[in-house]
């Protein structure tokens, strides 16, 4: 798929990265106060259920209009404007007070990261060279997982000591990261049509994701697997906090282990992927990882303590991370450049759709069982969900073809379809964590909102109004 031809362009990726860094973190910041707020206010689990609702919903419903935005429109005009109008709205939000006003204004800052998120993400296979793709994914992926881990803490002391009204102005401020990063990356793409140069290139993959059996089966995996396991996040406080009765810093360290494993495989199996030249292959891959992490959440439903769950935890986290990597690389590879924008939205928003599933079904379940039942049940959703499209993935891998990767041909060949800029010199065409889509749930980061909830007595509506968010 158009990548670079020249030397990889690590500036770029570094500031693509610590752009979606800050950024994150300053949701983080912002997620811890808001719900500070929302419950000093006298909300109740409905008010901070509709928060987590306004910050995942956009990000799902508005994947089509966005991903056609992010493919048609200059890479640089979009980060400025959006990253400026988000900075504008988040500075209004540190100073609203009424529940209703607040989900308005997260609501709209999800409307922009719906932008964002597959602009920078359509970006990243431009920066660099295929070969390089793995390792600009593993450092997009550090980022993020060192903000995760960093923000909550940094979060506790800022309220503490100064209220909310800091934090969330403190991640207004982290969106100028993003308008920084649009005026510095010399990297471009999107724009007005450019002639197409079909001399070496030969597209296999599809324009979308629709239109590629593979990337279909590979979304659609990912996203079952999550609509089952994602329920943990919910249910993960009331396990080690109530179940097995750890304080308050175990849950934290247990938590924090996934973070940490999710680091640690970030690295090592990028370096895995790196060799992998089958996309097939590499999608059994993540198949193979999904139905590890999955097993291991099963298996820590018969812990008899919480200090059990740290090895789990940071393998499942080792597992994650590595799955990260291996789909984003995956469609990396397979996307068609000019529609690059618009496969990342799409798999963006299908992820978040599904974990939104994961999230209710386990508040709603856990009333009527024990939390341990329900870690076994998300563990076992999960290995079902695996089990169900193993048969679909070998069929998707055997109709585009063992052994076959996107495109032939060379690297760096114009596809054709959409201008792409290499600073002044132009250049080839540019094109695509996790969040790389991360996973879920990126703004406001709603793993906050199950920090904060765990303070209110675990009874009745309150367990229904805990909130978590997805690992990746």
């Amino acid at each position: 798929m158009s990548f670079t031809s020249a030397r990889s362009r690590w500036p770029d990726v570094y500031l693509s990265a610590g752009a979606r860094g800050v950024s994150i973190a300053g949701d983080l910041l912002a997620a811890t106060a808001l719900a500070l707020a929302l419950q000093s206010a006298g909300a109740g689990g409905l008010a901070v259920s509709g928060l987590l609702i306004a910050a995942v919903l956009p990000l799902v419903v508005l994947a089509p209009l966005a991903g056609r935005l992010v493919d048609r429109v200059d890479s640089r005009t979009l980060l400025v404007a959006v990253g400026s109008a988000q900075a504008g709205i988040c500075t209004a939000l540190a100073y609203a007070d009424r529940p209703a006003v607040i989900v308005a204004l997260v609501a709209l800052l999800a409307c922009g990261l719906a932008i964002t998120q597959p602009t920078l993400a359509a970006l990243l296979p431009a920066m660099v060279h295929r070969d390089d793709l793995p390792r600009a994914a593993a450092i997009t992926q550090t980022a993020t997982s060192v903000a995760a881990l960093a923000a909550p803490a940094l979060a506790g002391f800022l309220v503490g000591q100064f209220g909310v009204r800091l934090p969330v102005l403190v991640n207004a401020a982290s969106y100028l990261a993003v308008v920084a990063a649009g005026l510095l990356m010399r990297t471009r793409r999107g724009g007005a049509p450019a002639p197409a140069d079909t001399a070496t290139t030969q597209q296999v993959a599809g324009r979308g994701l629709n239109d590629d059996p593979l990337l279909r089966a590979m979304t659609l995996a990912i996203a079952g697997v999550l609509a089952g396991v994602a329920a943990i996040n919910v249910i993960a406080v009331f396990f080690i906090r109530e179940t097995l009765n750890a304080s308050a810093t175990t849950y934290g360290l247990v938590e924090a282990a996934w973070t940490a494993g999710m680091l640690a495989g970030t690295w090592l199996l990028s370096h895995v992927v790196r060799r992998v030249r089958d996309d097939g292959a590499a999608v059994q891959g993540v198949l193979a990882m999904l139905a590890g992490t999955s097993a291991l959440i099963l298996a820590g439903a018969a812990v008899p303590g919480a200090f059990w769950l740290l090895p789990l935890w940071l393998a499942g986290g080792v597992l994650n991370g590595g799955e990260n990597v291996f789909s984003n690389v995956v469609i990396g590879r397979r996307a068609a450049p000019e529609a690059r924008g618009r496969v990342f939205a799409t798999y963006v928003g299908t992820v978040q759709g599904a974990s939104m599933i994961g999230y209710f079904a386990g508040g709603l379940l856990l009333e009527w069982t024990g939390p341990r039942l329900m870690v076994a049940l998300a563990g076992l959703a999960g290995v079902l969900m695996v089990m169900l499209f193993v048969v679909p993935v070998r069929r998707a891998a055997t109709a585009v073809g063992w052994g076959t990767v996107a495109v032939t041909g060379g690297i760096g060949a114009d596809h054709g379809g959409y201008r792409a800029h290499h600073g002044r010199s132009g250049g080839p065409p540019q094109g695509g964590a996790h969040p790389v889509p991360q996973l879920p749930a990126d703004l406001l980061g709603a793993d906050a909102f199950r920090r904060v909830d765990r303070r209110r007595p675990a009874q009745g509506h309150a367990r229904s109004a805990q909130c978590g968010a997805g690992r990746r």
